[in-house]
Formats: structure tokens, C-alpha cells, sequence
């Protein structure tokens, strides 16, 4: 058995990068070091926005980092995508607090990953209990009304789900790269109506003019940054809301993670006038951030997921994931995913509530799951040869 010992960061640079990143992996950048720098040091994720950073290692009795989970302290629940506010309106209802919580995921995005980071040293299993013991021993201690884990990979939910947690399911869609060698390859497995559709709305873009460029975080300076973040920043405007992440932290990123930062940027002559951001994982692409300077018909389609599909198919990348909700991926070839977060509630009263409302919950998404995937658009016999 493993032996070791817990303690909490108040901020993610008070642990050094290598030690962090070699059990955060490679597969991703979310849970880099770098990254979760970037969003302190950028002040987007802070105690002033409402995340107060408590990360959480296991160490052993000589010092070595073996084990990690990225943890905060919140005092709301924007920026998760895993919707709680219910819960927290019944708890003010009956005279209870809610906040603050205990959350585990990286701020403000959606994408499934590791959450128990476990090294090579020790033993899997038992650092993985360890890691959840001392999140769940800082809840209660705390008296915190609750502690949700989300977007875990699958083997996590189901370690979490085993140690008592309650498990709730949820619905994205995501594209898979089949081995298309291009992307009219790709096009030949739909329907010829979904095809046609899709050409068409690829040749509205052309005709009106647009092009794009491909652009990486080494490729950005100053100028650009200008130009592209206001898009981005206007698209939160017009829904009432602060953007999420400041000029500073794309700035960060770009200058930390160049690789990793990947946007598409639209422009007629030498006017810009959109840009969608993505993040670039080893085998996969994660479309986070859009916005545009004007009305155009099927820019959004074409910057967001064709361009995207067009760089998984150009390089390889196995998947891509292009955010939360939205049917109208499925036309464009993104299928229903299946996703999941665990959630320790304090209350007893409450948690059997919970468990009753996500069991409910769960048979709802697979019903809508099902439903959407009637509406996928590949023609019978690819879509029976991608189910294989």
C-alpha cells in the first residue's frame, strides 16, 4: 500500500510545472500546469471571480508529488456547463447555503478528461482513494454543502460513483475521424441531402468572398490579438454576460502553449471579420470560442466545425470535440457522446433527492440521445459501418 500525505495549494504556482504535468499527461492542455497558470495569473480564475483555488496532492513521506486533483473553492456556479442552480435555489428555500462548493474540473471548460492524476509511482488504486478521502474530508470539515467532479473520464466516474458519489449523466456531441483522406471523403458517407445541404452551405461562404486563415499561438502578436478578441468578446456582450477569459489569458497561452492555441480566422481581403479559437490536444480538437464582426450566412457553420473537421482530417486527429448542447452539430456529422460528473452532497436529505432527480435525469438524456442519433447524417450503410 501506498503511504502518503495530503495538502492543498492556494494557487497552482505554488507546485512546480514538471511535477504537475507528468500526472496531468500529454493528451490534453486543460490540466497543464501552464494552463491553469494562465487562468490565475490572468485573474479569470481567482477568489475576486469566485474560484478560489484549493488543488490537492498527495505526497510522499519524502516529498515526491505522486498524486493530484485540480480543486476550488466556489462561490457560484457559473462556468461549469454541469447545471446546479436548482440545487442551490431548494437549499435557500429551505434556509440552507449552498455556497460555497467544492469543485473539481478545469474552469469554464467542458471537455471529459482525467480528474484522480495518478503517477507511475505508488499504487493506482489505492492514491486514487486517497485523493478522493481527502477531497471528501475537506468537504465535510469545511462543512461544505457539497463536492461535484466533473467531466471525468470514464474509469474516474465509475471510481467516484463506487466511493458514493452520485452520478449524473449528460449529452455533447463530437465528430470522429473515420480515416477520411479528405474532406470530401468524409462528406461521401452522408445522406446525398445532407451532403448537398452541407456543400451548399460551404459555397455560401466562398461566394461571399471569405477565406481563412489557420494560425497558431506562436503566429499571434499584438495587432492580431486586437483584432480577433473583440470578436470573442462581443459574442458574451450580446448575451448579457462578461466574457469568461481576458485578453491576458489568451495572451498566456499563446506565449506558453503556441502548439496548442489554434484559431481560424475569417477575413474578406484583408478585413477580418470572425474568428473561432480551438485548443489542439494529441489526438483530438476542442473548439472552445467564437464570434463575429457582422451577419453572415453560414459563417458559423463553416469557421466553427467544417474548418475544424477540415484540420482533424488534415492532421490526423482522432476527435473533435467542438463544446456543449447544440443539435444543430448533428447535421454537419457530430453524434451524440455520452458524458458524466459525480456529485457528493452533505446533506443527506438533499443527496437522496439528488440521486432520485439524476436516476430520472439519466433515462431522459439516453431517451434524447437516441432520438438525435435517428438524425445523424450519414446514409444507412456508413452509419451502421461507423457503430462497428
Amino acid at each position: 500500500m501506498t503511504h502518503g500525505k495530503a495538502r492543498f495549494l492556494d494557487s497552482i504556482a505554488q507546485v512546480d510545472a514538471a511535477s504537475w504535468n507528468a500526472l496531468a499527461g500529454a493528451g490534453q492542455p486543460f490540466l497543464r500546469h501552464e494552463f491553469l497558470l494562465a487562468m490565475e495569473e490572468s485573474g479569470c480564475a481567482v477568489p475576486r471571480t469566485g474560484w478560489a483555488a484549493r488543488h490537492l496532492l498527495i505526497d510522499n513521506p519524502a516529498g515526491k508529488t505522486l498524486a493530484a486533483m485540480p480543486l476550488y473553492r466556489k462561490t457560484h456556479s457559473r462556468g461549469e456547463f454541469v447545471f446546479d442552480f436548482s440545487w442551490a435555489n431548494a437549499y435557500a428555500e429551505h434556509g440552507l447555503t449552498y455556497y460555497p462548493k467544492l469543485l473539481s474540473a478545469v474552469p469554464f471548460t467542458p471537455v471529459r478528461g482525467p480528474r484522480l492524476l495518478v503517477g507511475a509511482d505508488g499504487d493506482p488504486e489505492n492514491l486514487r482513494g486517497m485523493l478522493i478521502k481527502a477531497a471528501l474530508d475537506y468537504a465535510r470539515s469545511e462543512q461544505l454543502s457539497s463536492w461535484h467532479v466533473l467531466f471525468p473520464a470514464d474509469d474516474a466516474a465509475q471510481r467516484l460513483q463506487a466511493a458514493g458519489l452520485i452520478l449524473r449523466r449528460d449529452c455533447q456531441f463530437h465528430w470522429f475521424n473515420h480515416g477520411y483522406d479528405s474532406f470530401d471523403a468524409f462528406l461521401a458517407t452522408f445522406t446525398a441531402e445532407k451532403r448537398k445541404k452541407a456543400k451548399r452551405e460551404r459555397r455560401r461562404v466562398a461566394e461571399a468572398g471569405i477565406e481563412f486563415d489557420t494560425l497558431h499561438g506562436g503566429d499571434m502578436d499584438e495587432a492580431l490579438w486586437d483584432q480577433v478578441y473583440p470578436f470573442y468578446a462581443d459574442t458574451f456582450y450580446r448575451h448579457g454576460h462578461e466574457p469568461y477569459l481576458n485578453l491576458d489569458f489568451f495572451k498566456r497561452i499563446a506565449a506558453s502553449m503556441p502548439d496548442r492555441l489554434m484559431l481560424k480566422v475569417a477575413r474578406v481581403g484583408r478585413t477580418r471579420i470572425a474568428v473561432a479559437i480551438f485548443f489542439v490536444g494529441e489526438d483530438a480538437l476542442f473548439g472552445r470560442y467564437w464570434g463575429a464582426g457582422g451577419n453572415y450566412h453560414s459563417l458559423h457553420f463553416e469557421t466553427c466545425y467544417y474548418q475544424g473537421i477540415e484540420y482533424c482530417i488534415e492532421h490526423k486527429l482522432q476527435r473533435f470535440e467542438p463544446g456543449t448542447q447544440g443539435e444543430h452539430k448533428v447535421p454537419r456529422g457530430f453524434v451524440p457522446t455520452m458524458m458524466s460528473s459525480a456529485h457528493f452532497v452533505a446533506d443527506p436529505r438533499f443527496a437522496a433527492a439528488i440521486r432520485d432527480f439524476a436516476a430520472r435525469e439519466a433515462r431522459g438524456v439516453d431517451n434524447y440521445a437516441a432520438q438525435v442519433n435517428e438524425h445523424v447524417p450519414y446514409h444507412r450503410a456508413a452509419d451502421e459501418e461507423l457503430q462497428l
